[in-house]
């Protein structure tokens, strides 16, 4: 990507990399800013490597915004659709412990966001997230509250392990995210608690 720009004869004024929280690996409780280091493991190297190598347009005189997103919630898709069938038949539940961090935002959110990020001056790291991390038992009983369902069937981490293999880090690791430097810049997000993103989506 960086060698097609460094080529081209009319280069774009700024690059917006979509990069993950998956950045930042599994931290516990442990409060993430943009200034946080990267966690270790494929998927926090995967998104360190993405970034780098977006980074480097910034030498070609490009502003550069590392966008590093969150679980976006849409309720037309995605993982929230994936989510909603054994809640609305009242089988849903925490995920393991359900102490794990959820690092969310609104799709109307993100989009604002990159919006914000073309209209403004920023650059560098970017948590693409909701100003209100949740831990995962928190989120499930918000989105038991929302379809008016119990949310009493939690599902163990073991057998999480068994099914996914590495793959179930993503739904049991914890990360509590927040987008410091777009509240500092001045974005005001339309859905900052889950509770009204949820009630918005799933209305």
């Amino acid at each position: 990507m960086v060698q097609g720009l460094t080529r081209a004869v009319k280069r774009p004024a700024m690059l917006i990399c979509a990069s993950a929280v998956g950045y930042y690996g599994s931290r516990g409780d442990e409060m993430l800013t943009e200034q946080s280091a990267a966690g270790s493991g494929y998927l926090p190297e995967l998104c360190q490597a993405w970034e780098e190598e977006a980074a480097k347009a910034e030498a070609l005189g490009i502003r550069v915004v590392r966008l590093r997103i969150g679980l976006v919630l849409d309720g037309r898709g995605g993982a929230l659709m994936r989510m909603l069938p054994p809640f609305r038949m009242g089988v849903g539940g925490k995920l393991g412990n359900g102490k794990q961090w959820m690092s969310w935002i609104h799709l109307e959110d993100l989009v604002g966001l990159f919006r914000f990020a073309l209209e403004s001056r920023l650059s560098g790291p970017v948590n693409g997230v909701a100003p209100y991390p949740v831990i995962n038992a928190d989120f499930t009983k918000a989105l038991a509250g929302v379809v008016h369902r119990p949310a009493i069937f939690p599902v163990p981490g073991f057998a999480l392990r068994l099914l996914f293999g590495e793959m179930s880090e993503i739904l049991l690791g914890s990360q509590r995210v927040v987008p410091k430097a777009a509240e500092a810049a001045g974005y005001r997000f339309r859905f900052p608690q889950l509770g009204a993103a949820l009630a918005d989506m799933l209305r």
